[in-house]
């Protein structure tokens, strides 16, 4: 770990180059996905890409995930969501305030595709054409 922290700041600034070169490239997505935004006064170093998928969008996570590794690009889903649905939540007194409406749109319809230092504009455009193209948008 010691000698990775050398490299910390190229692996920030990839990140978050990454994001914007990828982020830039999924505009044309946008009546389909919910892209990330960075929260007003924060920069930060991505950790990955999470997409989520609007309600009128006509697929379901589960089958864009499956578009995309069939297409050789790997994606994860969020790893928290609801956490009330955890098997640990049955036995437990909890309050909860608000509908979980958004809680519950992450759980389904989020998911995270990689922005890694060692990806580049090749792989992002690569990217960017199977969305286009799992969407329609290719002519």
């Amino acid at each position: 770990g010691l000698a990775q922290i050398d490299k910390l700041d190229y692996f920030i600034k990839k990140r978050r180059d990454n994001y914007n070169y990828l982020r830039s490239k999924l505009e044309s997505i946008t009546d389909f996905v919910h892209l990330p935004t960075p929260t007003p006064n924060s920069n930060p170093s991505w950790f990955g890409f999470p997409i989520t998928l609007r309600d009128e969008c006509g697929i379901s996570r589960v089958d864009v995930t499956k578009y995309l590794d069939s297409n050789k690009i790997g994606s994860r889903l969020l790893f928290a969501g609801n956490l009330l649905k955890q098997p640990y939540f049955k036995e437990v007194n909890y309050r909860v305030v608000g509908s979980l409406k958004n809680t519950e749109k992450i759980m389904n319809d989020t998911f995270w595709i990689g922005i890694q230092p060692s990806l580049n504009k090749v792989h992002f455009d690569f990217v960017s054409e199977k969305f286009e193209e799992l969407f329609g948008l290719n002519f």
